[in-house]
């Protein structure tokens, strides 16, 4: 247990040094860190969810994506485990956004189960945080596109965590 709990503290910090100059694009321009502090608390708080290589992998799901961590790094940190989840919920930035997100809805019925969690409760937390405090440039229209796609993306790893799927469910009934 000692190992696990360091494992996921780890990864927080982490993942809070490697976000620690970027933002959310929220009307507040909230801290970045606390996307994957959600991902955790959905995940272990909500979900039930007690494998520590699923939840430090939700906390670092960013990282190689979104700061200048390398998949390598993260084997070399955290293990195979970890870096394997991490790179599987990655998407590959040098491809033009649409094709990034037809791929995820691709891609999400062949990950992992650990992919599958950590994609569930990203698209939680994002219709959460649209739900709540959208980017200030999102119109309805794009709002609503999104909830859409997420739910597209989910409808491909069903099957992995029905109470996790029922959130997911819940928060797109709140659909714009």
């Amino acid at each position: 247990m000692t190992t696990d709990l360091a494992l996921i503290l780890n990864a927080a910090a982490f993942a809070a040094d490697r976000h620690r100059d970027l933002r959310r694009k929220d009307a507040d321009a909230s801290p970045y860190i606390n996307h994957p502090l959600a991902l955790a608390a959905i995940l272990a708080g909500e979900g039930g969810v007690t494998d520590a290589t699923v939840i430090a992998a939700a906390l670092l799901h960013d990282t190689v994506e979104d700061t200048a961590t390398t998949r390598e790094e993260l084997v070399a940190r955290f293990g195979p485990a970890v870096a394997g989840i991490v790179a599987e919920v990655t998407d590959n930035k040098k491809l033009p956004k649409p094709e990034r997100k037809q791929l995820q809805i691709v891609h999400a019925g062949t990950a992992s189960d650990g992919a599958k969690l950590v994609k569930l409760a990203d698209k939680i937390a994002n219709l959460r945080d649209i739900s709540a405090s959208p980017p200030a440039d999102w119109d309805t229209a794009r709002k609503a596109d999104y909830f859409d796609w997420a739910a597209k993306v989910i409808d491909r790893v069903r099957g992995v965590h029905p109470r996790l799927e029922a959130l997911f469910d819940a928060e797109y009934a709140k659909r714009p």
